[in-house]
């Protein structure tokens, strides 16, 4: 529309913005009856998703309560786990909490999903996707 201020949708389905990101957890959330779980997705966060948690009372008592809650927001499956609240984020082991701290960080900050890393062996240096892809996949 001439003269809006309103900009135009971009082309094509949301013009390939990609908004959820599966993942690979290193060790895998256990359930009750002892299943592993280690693939799931999370999704982009919202302004709502980082507002607000800012006023919750755990959060005031606690800061680093607040990646719980973002990751409770935004993390939308793990395995046959189609609801993570809170009480699924805390189950976590702590290397799979660490390892979706930093895709939380690198989708929403950096918007990517890839590390430079250098081979121990030879030092080359190459990219590579931090989410994984699926056992046996490419």
């Amino acid at each position: 529309m001439r003269g809006s201020s309103v900009a135009e949708p971009a082309a094509g389905p949301a013009a390939g913005l990609r908004t959820e990101y599966p993942f690979v957890l290193p060790r895998g959330l256990v359930d009750d009856r002892g299943g592993v779980h280690r693939e799931g997705a999370m999704r982009l966060a919202t302004a709502r998703d980082e507002i607000d948690p800012q006023g919750d009372p755990r959060v005031r008592q606690n800061p680093a309560f607040l990646t719980v809650l973002l990751l409770a927001r935004t993390v939308t499956r793990i395995g046959a786990v189609q609801t993570v609240d809170v009480g699924v984020v805390e189950r976590l082991f702590a290397s799979d909490l660490a390892f979706l701290q930093d895709l939380y960080r690198r989708i929403n900050q950096q918007g990517q999903t890839e590390a430079e890393v250098a081979c121990p062996a030879c030092g080359a240096r190459f990219a590579v996707d931090v989410v994984g892809a699926r056992p046996g996949g490419s």
